[in-house]
């Protein structure tokens, strides 16, 4: 399970050529809270900019909130970085792999940083390999892959050590339409009981992702959590027809109105 508590998190922007004036401070997160259970596939939603990626971040122990509490299966990630992140699989939005070594070896890699031993390494990359269907990427330099086999090199070396919680940032960006329906299958797969039951935290943009996977979504907007619930829960809290308009409604809609119809 996750939990974020009472997350609060500024950024200092930098000082114009005007050196009297302070720098401009950006509230990234305000007081965002949500909880994500196990077996269950968690969608946070929100426009660029709302505040998803350092949320996760700070869940990952890359980023430091000013106020508030992270927690991994109930260990504050503060308090107990190192115990809290071998429990987590990380996905950011940078795929990060060393482009001269090969999906095997970049998985590999992974794998001694997590203390595993060569055995057990070797027989968790091959499970992985079939799951992902990585079979005709494994042993090719990741120089020159594609988005997709990008992302499945990634996602393979996040699950290398079979962490309880999977939190993928943004992980469709790029991705064509059988990369991304593979993906969903993968997800799917991972929060079920053949899966493990693991908990599955996502964020997107995307209505559609949310619509084909989440059980919960938290939408989150300037840093808040404006509103939670299934999708089912979040058109009848907004009275809107689909999931698009009911996100409208619980962001955008508080300081717009909706455009009129044209003959």
């Amino acid at each position: 399970m996750i939990e974020l508590l009472g997350l609060r998190k500024s950024f200092s922007g930098a000082r114009d050529w005007r050196w009297w004036r302070k720098p401009v401070c950006v509230e990234a997160l305000r007081d965002l809270s949500f909880v994500a259970r196990d077996g269950c596939i968690t969608g946070l939603l929100g426009p660029n900019g709302a505040g998803k990626t350092t949320a996760l971040r700070v869940l990952g122990g890359l980023v430091e909130p000013d106020t508030g509490v992270a927690r991994i299966d109930g260990l504050d990630v503060a308090q107990h970085p190192a115990v809290a992140r071998s429990k987590l699989g990380l996905l950011g939005d940078a795929r990060g792999l060393y482009p001269r070594l090969s999906a095997r070896e970049n998985i590999l890699y992974f794998a001694r940083l997590h203390g595993m031993d060569s055995v057990t390494a070797h027989r968790r990359c091959a499970a992985l390999s079939e799951m992902l269907e990585m079979g005709d990427i494994l042993d090719r330099r990741c120089e020159g892959f594609s988005q997709g086999e990008r992302m499945k090199t990634a996602l393979a070396r996040a699950l290398i050590h079979d962490p309880p919680n999977v939190v993928l940032d943004e992980p469709t960006n790029g991705l064509d339409v059988m990369a991304t329906r593979s993906l969903r299958t993968v997800l799917q797969h991972l929060s079920s009981q053949a899966g493990g039951r693991k908990c599955v935290v996502f964020s997107t943009h995307i209505m559609q992702e949310v619509e084909a996977l989440c059980d919960e979504v938290h939408v989150i907007y300037q840093g808040a959590a404006v509103a939670n619930g299934s999708v089912q829960d979040l058109k009848a809290l907004s009275g809107a027809p689909s999931l698009e308009d009911a996100f409208v409604q619980l962001t955008y809609g508080r300081r717009s109105a909706p455009l009129a119809e044209t003959a």
